[in-house]
């Protein structure tokens, strides 16, 4: 049986378990409560997927909001942006388990099977070896749902990873049907935003504190609203064309399941960016910024 080891342990987050604890915890305090009231069922997220010191305690909002809703989650399935995998179909790792500084957790085969069985994705544990996108979420569920199983899938900027969204969709309404209606699954998509500046090769509106304000209050925003309003074509064609999303199939994959499960609204917890949480954090800032959300369905 595979398992996948991690491969950003110690660079996106600590890779020793007491650690790895210690700065979930830092994480979720600083999300603290939610300032809006959440729904009274939780289908969906979107989370970024960078270091836990930029966007950790936004991951942890969502994660965290979950569980107020939800105390047991029996599978997360986590869509995963691509950053260097390019083949046409979703991909998934469909069996065996994920290692994390926490320990194991298992992938849900059952699952995997379905969406295979569906058509909508290919198995290919492969394809997952280099991507972080993904495994910067499996100590949150892991720390906050012990013995929840994962189903990871990159997903590329394609409108078959919408096609995905709506077939898993489909798929946990009929596992979470009136015979195991205790059962919970959780989709999370897993992208951040807007990469502004030299280092990133994106300088539309040039360089400075307005270029950057612009990335984050009109380029994000832009995705952010289409989320929100459960538009995931639309979300995918608007991040491809305004670069607004590093993972715009797993946002959209997200949503489009969310959709499927009768989500009417996306709930924003909370959008920021690296420039905001450097000034905060460290007190200085620099020529290049990202965009992080926290988003629920």
């Amino acid at each position: 049986m595979q398992t996948r080891k991690p491969i950003v342990a110690g660079q996106f987050y600590p890779e020793q378990y007491d650690l790895c604890v210690a700065e979930i915890n830092e994480c979720l305090n600083e999300a603290g409560e939610p300032s809006e009231s959440l729904p009274g069922a939780i289908v969906a997220g979107i989370v970024p997927h960078a270091g836990w010191t930029f966007s950790g305690h936004l991951a942890a909002m969502v994660f965290s909001a979950v569980k107020q809703q939800h105390e047991k989650v029996n599978t997360f399935v986590i869509f995963g942006a691509t950053h260097s995998y390019f083949g046409r179909l979703p991909a998934v790792y469909d069996t065996g388990s994920w290692l994390t500084p926490l320990g194991e957790v298992a992938i849900d085969q059952e699952l995997a099977d379905a969406v295979l069985k569906s058509g909508a994705a290919d198995s290919d544990p492969d394809a997952h070896s280099h991507e972080h996108s993904i495994e910067v979420q499996v100590p949150f569920m892991q720390h906050l749902f012990p013995g929840a199983k994962l189903l990871p899938i990159l997903t590329p900027s394609r409108t078959e990873s919408i096609e995905l969204g709506i077939t898993v969709g489909d798929i946990i309404k009929a596992a979470c049907d009136s015979a195991n209606k205790h059962k919970k699954i959780v989709c999370i998509g897993s992208t951040d935003l807007t990469h502004y500046g030299p280092r990133y090769g994106f300088t539309p509106m040039g360089t400075g504190k307005q270029a950057l304000q612009w990335a984050h209050g009109v380029n994000d925003k832009k995705f952010i609203d289409l989320a929100l309003k459960l538009q995931p074509q639309d979300l995918l064609t608007g991040a491809v064309e305004n670069c607004n999303a590093c993972g715009p199939g797993a946002a959209a994959a997200a949503v489009a399941a969310a959709k499927k499960l009768g989500s009417e609204q996306g709930l924003l917890l909370a959008h920021t960016n690296s420039n905001e949480v450097m000034l905060r954090k460290m007190g200085t800032t620099g020529a290049d910024s990202v965009g992080y959300a926290a988003i629920i369905f």
